[in-house]
């Protein structure tokens, strides 16, 4: 199987910047959901925690690059569609 990149969107249900993200998570998902490469998924924070990625702010998005390293990168940019579609 080939190594993937994923994309997390992690959000807790109260955060309100994190509804207003949620169309577009939901949009980027449907755009890319037949690519065997990336994921686009998305977690509630408050319910899950992962131990190696801290999150200070919400919504955090983070990359988990493909590879062997397993490298994760902070997403800080821009948050629309346009800008993810471009990723």
């Amino acid at each position: 199987m080939k190594p993937r990149m994923s994309l997390l969107n992690s959000m807790p249900p109260w955060c309100g910047h994190c509804k207003e993200l949620a169309p577009i998570w939901e949009e980027l998902g449907e755009k890319y959901k037949d690519r065997e490469d990336l994921i686009i998924a998305k977690m509630d924070s408050t319910a899950n925690e992962v131990e190696s990625v801290s999150v200070s702010g919400f919504p955090t998005l983070k990359y988990f690059l493909a590879g062997s390293e397993r490298k994760v990168v902070d997403y800080n940019g821009k948050r629309d569609l346009e800008l993810f579609r471009n990723l």
